[in-house]
């Protein structure tokens, strides 16, 4: 007997029958057609048989001792390693209840006894043409997703850096154009200050000279209420030395947050970035008419210097730092003990340095942990968060840095993100 054949290419098919003539029918034929066959006389020997070596198609009997057919099949289909192998159910059964049960269990095919040669072959070339279809159709859409991943990286990554191409140019004109009022300012504050000390010295000195004053000074002293003015205007001086101080202290931070002209890697400070992170935070983290102020813990470990992108750094600080401080906010319904962000870092063994930033919020379900770092993906309410920040991070420090960023929380615990990246980066 001969049939149309294909190229087999050494097609495995596995023969799972009680009866032995059957077997030894089946396998003749299709070794004859160039087909290389296994034998199993039951379902257990057929389940062992496609761990050891896995078939392109199943021919299975229905009627077999101990598991029949039906149960054979439900375990392939069970098992991840052998789901997606095709079966053809074989049996003398051929009643419309029966294959209909037959393809519910997950059979692609019934062929009812007494069979055909030519049929069999053409129904198992069929399914073996139709598992490479499927195969081909797999890793396509497998391609297709990757160029729809790396699509939506480029095209976060491209609106981050826009982005803080747009904030850094915005945050260094700032930063200049206050930057040099504040410092006349500054500047001029103390010889403002040793000026009026210096005329409140010459008013002691009329006082003693002449502690006499005509009835005009008297009244016009009195009208001014002169010895609060004089005692005051210390405090005045030195609110003003505070104040200015303080807007050149956010002018700075400001600077080098941004680090606008610092594209390239190099070493820095870690604590001095998460410093200046929280000094741009203040206004989130003073009190509010909802919630007390939120205290920072910070557990700073020695850190040496680390080799790093830094202004790509400090988004992530300040995404993190962010969603901590939104975390305690919507918490803050079911929550008693005082509002808290823990910043902890460390050196570990591998020359890793870690940075954990860990909020007592509301914490995180196990179900959205999965997705946290997905482009687009956010448990905000509308208008409050892009799904960005934690994606950009992870590009930031797994990509860029070649570290690992993680999540640890659980709901009512608040959460914990934790940074490692090298110390030094190995050169690219």
């Amino acid at each position: 007997m001969h049939f149309n054949q294909t190229n087999h290419q050494k097609r495995n098919i596995l023969v799972v029958d009680d009866t032995p003539d059957n077997l030894r029918l089946l396998s003749a034929m299709l070794t004859a057609q160039g087909f290389e066959v296994r034998k199993a006389l039951n379902g257990k020997m057929a389940l062992t048989a496609c761990q050891m070596v896995l078939p392109d198609v199943i021919l299975l009997d229905i009627n077999m001792p101990d598991m029949d057919g039906y149960q054979v099949c439900q375990q392939l289909k069970a098992d991840d390693k052998t789901s997606d192998v095709p079966v053809i159910f074989i049996s003398a059964l051929d009643d419309v209840v029966d294959k209909v049960k037959a393809f519910d269990v997950g059979g692609v095919d019934y062929i009812a006894k007494p069979f055909h040669g030519a049929e069999v072959v053409l129904r198992i070339e069929n399914q073996i043409n139709l598992r490479l279809l499927q195969v081909k159709l797999q890793e396509k859409n497998f391609l297709l997703q990757q160029a729809l991943d790396d699509l939506k990286a480029s095209q976060v990554k491209q609106i981050q850096n826009e982005k803080m191409v747009a904030l850094g140019q915005l945050v260094a004109g700032l930063a200049h154009e206050i930057n040099n009022p504040i410092s006349f300012i500054y500047g001029n504050l103390q010889y403002a200050g040793q000026y009026v000390e210096d005329l409140v010295n010459i008013i002691e000195v009329y006082q003693q000279e002449y502690p006499k004053p005509t009835p005009k000074i008297q009244q016009i002293a009195k009208d001014v209420d002169l010895n609060f003015i004089i005692k005051d205007l210390q405090n005045l001086i030195g609110a003003m030395y505070r104040g200015s101080d303080r807007i050149r202290e956010i002018v700075l931070a400001l600077q080098h947050f941004s680090r606008h002209d610092e594209a390239e890697m190099k070493r820095v400070n870690i604590h001095e970035d998460i410093e200046n992170t929280l000094v741009m935070l203040q206004h989130r983290l003073r009190e509010a008419a909802d919630r007390p102020a939120i205290v920072v813990v910070k557990d700073y470990g020695n850190l040496p210097l680390v080799t790093c992108y830094a202004s790509e750094l400090n988004q992530v600080f300040m995404h993190l730092l962010n969603n901590a401080i939104d975390a305690i906010e919507e918490g803050m319904g079911n929550q008693s003990s005082t509002p808290q962000i823990r910043i902890h870092t460390e050196v570990t063994d591998l020359n890793i340095v870690k940075i954990a930033i860990a909020d007592n919020g509301r914490g995180i379900e196990e179900s959205v942990r999965s997705r946290l770092f997905d482009p687009f993906f956010t448990t905000k309410s509308v208008g409050k968060g892009s799904g960005l920040g934690l994606s950009i991070s992870y590009q930031i420090i797994v990509q860029k840095h070649r570290g690992n960023i993680s999540c640890n929380s659980s709901v009512g615990k608040g959460a914990e993100f934790a940074i490692e990246i090298p110390i030094e980066q190995p050169d690219i």
